[in-house]
């Protein structure tokens, strides 16, 4: 078997390395930045000669890509997946997408013979690195069965969501939350620090009690520490939570609050902070309340 892998950033990266040292074939791999397949080539990865190349060559492909506008010219584009690659090979999207964009590009392979799953992950670049992230995957179950090994190679948790588009909802669903909780806390701690009170006794207490969350635990080591430098960057929070907000407009669903938490990140995107860390959204609130959030050390 010949596997293609689109997209080594700072995800795709860690998860491709982690497949090539995790599985016993060929990984090819294609990205535009040198370095980035250099990484990859330096653990038995083998550089692309081209997108159509790899397409035509390759069993399985992967992607792990920014936007639903990049997976579609990949996929769709002139000399990408559904122009060169074979029938009865598989095409797996590990991008957080659109479910109808996934639907789409599902639709139009299908009628090449070539199977899809979209694949969405969490678990932050740390995970990524240490290959223990959390792989959902949306499709045919056969489809799933057939490459459960190769998730779980750079993988400790792989879930099998339901038919295509199912694990691109639970993605997004995911993040929302994620996003939504630390915009909450990132609000509870400038209120604290507006009021006077010792943050890091605030901080001890939120963690240790009720109101505790992995979002808050997160801006300890960042936000709260004045550290903006991108894990995760703001700019693809926003596409995330945009999609998020698509998604409940599309079903009917009241937006009370994710809506506002995309304002939030609309407003430290027009401050020209979108490509730094998603939790740089606290920027907004030190610039209206005029004072730096930080928890002592």
């Amino acid at each position: 078997m010949k596997i293609g892998y689109i997209g080594l950033g700072n995800m795709g990266g860690p998860m491709c390395r982690n497949l090539i040292k995790g599985v016993n074939h060929q990984v090819v791999v294609h990205d535009l930045n040198p370095e980035a397949v250099a990484a990859c080539v330096a653990v038995g990865g083998t550089a692309a000669e081209s997108l159509a190349k790899l397409a035509a060559e390759c069993d399985v492909i992967f992607t792990s890509l920014p936007m639903p506008k990049h997976v579609e010219a990949v996929v769709l584009g002139e000399g990408g997946i559904a122009q060169h690659a074979k029938p009865g090979s598989t095409y797996i999207d590990l991008s957080t997408n659109s479910p109808a964009v996934v639907k789409r590009l599902s639709a139009e392979l299908a009628k090449k013979g070539i199977a899809m799953l979209d694949s969405p992950v969490t678990g932050g670049v740390p995970r990524a690195t240490a290959g223990t992230i959390v792989v959902m995957a949306g499709g045919e179950e056969s489809v799933f069965e057939a490459n459960r090994a190769l998730l779980a190679a750079f993988s400790s948790t792989v879930v099998h969501v339901g038919p295509i588009g199912t694990a691109s909802v639970a993605k997004l669903l995911n993040n929302m939350l994620a996003f939504c909780n630390a915009a909450a806390a990132m609000e509870a701690m400038t209120m604290g620090a507006m009021a006077g009170i010792d943050l890091r006794k605030l901080f001890e207490i939120i963690t240790n009690g009720s109101g505790d969350s992995a979002a808050i635990r997160g801006l300890e080591h960042r936000a709260l520490a004045g550290k903006f430098e991108a894990s995760f960057h703001l700019d693809l929070a926003y596409k995330d939570l945009s999609l998020a907000v698509e998604l409940a407009t599309e079903h009917g669903v009241p937006g009370m609050i994710a809506p506002q938490v995309l304002n939030l990140m609309r407003m430290a995107r027009g401050m020209g902070l979108g490509g730094e860390d998603s939790s740089t959204s606290l920027k907004v609130y030190e610039r209206v309340m005029g004072r730096e959030v930080r928890l002592p050390k």
